[in-house]
């Protein structure tokens, strides 16, 4: 059966499915106690965000709470996405088939979702408001990745690279050395470079006017625990966000196709210094070398004690002294695409933050299907408009036609191949929701379920 094919059944079903549990009442959650304020990673800065903090930050919404965290969760948090996501301790549906979680999650926060559907299948202090760390770089990519074509080049200035933040992660960006887009973005996506994301925003307007859009687009994603400070999620006060909106924030960039290769590339070229050959025929010339980069995602790439999660595309890791260890994945298996967020497990444990995904990725891939949702992942202010016109495309490559709304033809190709190595290399993720009717089938789903389909995910290919 073909893939287009494939997802029209797969949207059918999964409407009619929605639309019968509909008529289900939840069982009560019950409530895990909450981690206890200490213990908390002392905080390499690997994964550090960085850029200086700038003012207070406009486009937020009005009544939205101050942004500073708490050491315990408050006892009522947001109520966005249905009143049990606001409630403290863990929320789930218990019953008959349905797997007990995994005992030892030690997470200040967590949450485990159906990408497509939107449904959330269980959850621990989903809204408690924490410093997020480089996964605040998800919202920077969703927002700024589509101004610019990937071909694009900028030659770095010094002013590039002012004001970041002590301890920063570095992908290795030099002064007066021009990179490409594509460039730029493998920096953010694979070591989490806070150089690069100053010169991408500085190309964007600057530090100040990058955080506005910032905020303002978290604001169209409904995403009302998340304050941006600083564009790279450097620990700045006042700067947090919440299990829940680093999951709208993946949800929404995974709709990109520039997003998904780049947030599931494993390993890279990058460009180094330009220098002056010193000897042999050459000399005097000019040339300019790569060194490998690798994603620091290692349910991704893999680790002494992680081995890579069956299924994983993408999406992204942080770690700050104020944040912990913090990360969203994105993972397939056997047709059904979860997505999991955990933030600052309190066991201090190497690795421990892929350790408790693994588990919780482990425990949804049971669970789908057979356990009732908590809540749901709430679709963008101006989804429903979108969905509703015909024509709808995924590609959402940069610098196009496509930010994730409507444009005029879907590709019925695959958006990308799956490799690893060289500079375009990047596991290709996704495949393009193709035919006018699939399109009327999607947004007639999401019209009425609030769904909003992720574009079929690939498995990823065995790794040598």
């Amino acid at each position: 059966m073909s893939a287009p094919k494939k997802t029209a059944r797969r949207s059918l079903l999964v409407t009619t499915a929605v639309l019968s549990s509909l008529a289900l009442t939840a069982p009560l959650s019950y409530a895990a106690p909450a981690p206890s304020p200490g213990g908390r990673p002392s905080g390499s800065p690997s994964g550090k965000s960085s850029g200086s903090p700038s003012s207070s930050p406009s486009g937020k919404p009005s009544g939205s709470p101050s942004g500073s965290p708490t050491a315990t969760p408050p006892a009522r948090m947001s109520s966005v996405g249905g009143e049990r996501l606001g409630q403290a301790g863990t929320q789930v549906n218990l019953a008959t088939g349905v797997p007990v979680l995994p005992k030892d999650l030690t997470a200040r926060s967590w949450i485990v979702s159906d990408a497509e559907s939107g449904q959330v299948l269980a959850s621990h202090n989903a809204h408690w408001r924490l410093p997020p760390a480089s996964t605040l770089k998800m919202l920077f990519a969703d927002t700024v990745l589509p101004k610019f074509p990937k071909t694009d080049k900028h030659k770095v200035v010094p002013s590039d690279l002012a004001g970041i933040g002590a301890g920063s992660s570095m992908v290795g960006i030099k002064e007066n050395e021009t990179y490409t887009v594509h460039d730029l973005w493998l920096g953010v996506f694979l070591r989490s470079g806070n150089d690069a994301v100053h010169v991408l925003s500085q190309m964007n307007g600057g530090i100040d006017a990058t955080v506005k859009e910032m905020n303002t687009h978290a604001e169209e994603l409904q995403a009302l625990d998340t304050q941006v400070i600083s564009p790279d999620g450097y620990d700045a006060p006042g700067q947090v966000s919440s299990a829940y909106d680093l999951t709208l924030f993946a949800r929404s960039g995974l709709q990109k196709k520039d997003f998904r290769e780049y947030c599931s590339t494993v390993t890279a070229k990058f460009p180094g210094e330009t220098t002056k050959v010193k000897k042999g025929k050459n000399k005097g010339r000019t040339t300019r070398g790569t060194f490998e980069i690798q994603n620091t995602n290692r349910l991704l790439s893999g680790d002494l004690d992680v081995s890579v999660y069956p299924g994983i595309a993408g999406v992204k890791n942080g770690n700050t002294t104020n944040a912990g260890a913090t990360f969203t994945g994105v993972a397939e298996r056997g047709g059904k695409v979860l997505l999991v967020t955990v933030m600052n497990p309190e066991k201090n444990e190497h690795n421990e933050v892929y350790k408790e995904t693994a588990k919780l990725f482990d425990w949804g891939f049971k669970a789908v299907g057979k356990v009732q949702p908590v809540g749901e992942l709430v679709p963008p202010k101006g989804s429903a408009r979108a969905s509703a016109q015909p024509g709808a495309n995924d590609s959402g490559q940069a610098g196009g036609a496509d930010t994730g709304g409507a444009s005029s033809k879907p590709s019925a190709k695959p958006v990308s191949s799956a490799t690893t190595g060289g500079g375009s290399g990047g596991m290709g993720i996704a495949l393009a929701i193709t035919g006018g009717v699939l399109v009327l089938i999607a947004g007639a789903a999401f019209l009425v379920n609030r769904r909003w389909p992720l574009p079929d995910l690939v498995r990823r290919r065995a790794r040598p």
